[in-house]
């Protein structure tokens, strides 16, 4: 729920019910059929707290249901992703908690040229990012998007854009900032050749959190996207500067952003992607929802100069197997305090067909974080592997076992971790 700050926000179950109620509106005329699936898992820990010392075994049980849809093309168009869950442990090492992700986006076209957006990303996101990853470290970010877009077509080759957003960002606990953004944005299209399109843009953005800070960010850029028969590639550069307000103190820095996107089709069996950004923004922003790697210090209520890079490819192989190896890398700046944050790491995936009902699934994980002012350098290993089975075509059991080590300069971070889970699944349509 949100906090009260003297500005009406709408409550986080009010924008769930609103994106539900518009995703029902959409599905009207035609639509494709919803998927939904539940489950319950019990997870038993020899470290549920993931401490150093003393550590406390404990099981977690949790049941959720999971739902996915996206309608068909249409004036009205949506596509949801949502879980909910709840969990129990059953020692009280934490309380009972329930677990809620959601990602909406939808829009509808109101006029030609002219269409209304609508979008909202939940998660539990890290409140330190020094400390160990336990629910007493986990806070819920919503970030609610919606307003106009209108596309304005200046012959054939030259397109218009102008877009004006309002957007919420809402954490449950109430230490962590709210902030309501205003983001315009306007930019120029131009189509060179079928393969080939660029332009500029310009976008001004106005975020008042909570606390009272006032965070203003305005960016100038060119952009471009080129496609080839197996590859595409887009992406950006340009200025941006942000101004941070607080309290009478005022404060600006300025830097060169950027983006891009390269997909590959290496051959029929093999895709690979690069993903990298950097901007100026702050920790109320969506910026760790789009890179998921980045965790905020959400101690911070200042601007931040954010870079992310992402690498992998996924392979399919012969035998009914697949893997997915990924590399990722970032840094985040702090301009209020000169706090940088440093973090690398890779995750290998593995996937195969034992039989028609049997499959096996192995994961392993690498981070190496750096936190500059403290001195402090934390590596985290983590590896498991699992079997399903499937007992009917909609009903399947699952058990995997797992293992979690980190070590850091700070003997309280530290901690070792063993597990191992049993679930059960079953998709009801």
């Amino acid at each position: 729920m949100a906090k009260s700050t003297g500005r009406w926000k709408c409550p986080e179950f009010i924008r769930f019910t609103v994106a539900c109620a518009v995703l029902a509106a959409t599905n009207v005329a035609q639509s494709e059929p919803l998927t939904l699936s539940g489950g319950l898992t019990s997870r038993f820990t020899d470290n549920a707290a993931r401490t150093s010392s003393n550590e406390t075994s404990d099981t977690e049980t949790r049941v959720n249901l999971t739902l996915a849809h996206r309608t068909d093309p249409g004036k009205c168009e949506a596509r949801t992703a949502a879980e909910l869950g709840y969990g129990v442990w059953h020692d009280d090492t934490f309380d009972p908690r329930n677990y809620v992700a959601l990602d909406f986006d939808g829009d509808c076209e109101i006029a030609r040229g002219l269409s209304w957006e609508v979008s909202d990303n939940l998660r539990d996101v890290t409140q330190n990012a020094r400390a160990s990853d336990t629910p007493a470290n986990r806070t819920r970010k919503n970030v609610f998007s919606t307003g106009p877009v209108y596309t304005l077509m200046l012959g054939k080759l030259d397109q218009l854009t102008v877009s004006a957003k309002y957007q919420n960002t809402d954490f449950s606990e109430p230490e962590d900032p709210d902030s309501d953004r205003y983001i315009g944005t306007a930019s120029w299209n131009h189509l060179f050749s079928q393969t080939l399109s660029g332009g500029l843009q310009f976008s001004t953005n106005q975020a008042e959190l909570d606390t009272g800070a006032e965070i203003d960010t305005d960016v100038a850029s060119l952009f471009f996207s080129k496609s080839w028969q197996a590859t595409s590639l887009s992406g950006s550069i340009g200025v941006s500067e942000i101004e941070s307000r607080f309290g009478g103190n005022s404060q600006t820095n300025d830097g060169i952003v950027w983006n891009f996107s390269l997909d590959r089709e290496i051959n029929p069996v093999t895709q690979a992607y690069i993903r990298g950004s950097r901007e100026l923004t702050d920790q109320t922003s969506d910026f760790d929802i789009r890179f998921g790697e980045v965790v905020f210090n959400l101690r911070e209520t200042s601007a931040v100069e954010v870079t992310a890079l992402n690498a992998g490819f996924v392979r399919q192989f012969s035998d009914a197997s697949s893997i997915d190896v990924g590399v990722f890398g970032n840094r985040s700046e702090y301009f209020r305090t000169g706090e940088v944050e440093d973090s690398v790491g890779f995750s290998v995936n593995y996937n195969r067909t034992i039989s028609t009902l049997l499959s096996l699934q192995t994961r392993a994980r690498y981070q190496h974080r750096t936190f500059e002012s403290d001195g402090i350098n934390s590596d985290t290993y983590s590896a498991d592997i699992g079997l399903t089975y499937e007992l009917t075509q909609a009903f399947d059991v699952s058990g995997r076992i797992g293992h979690t080590t980190r070590d850091s300069d700070s003997g309280a971070s530290e901690y070792h971790e063993n597990w191992i889970s049993l679930s059960l699944g079953y998709q009801f349509f």
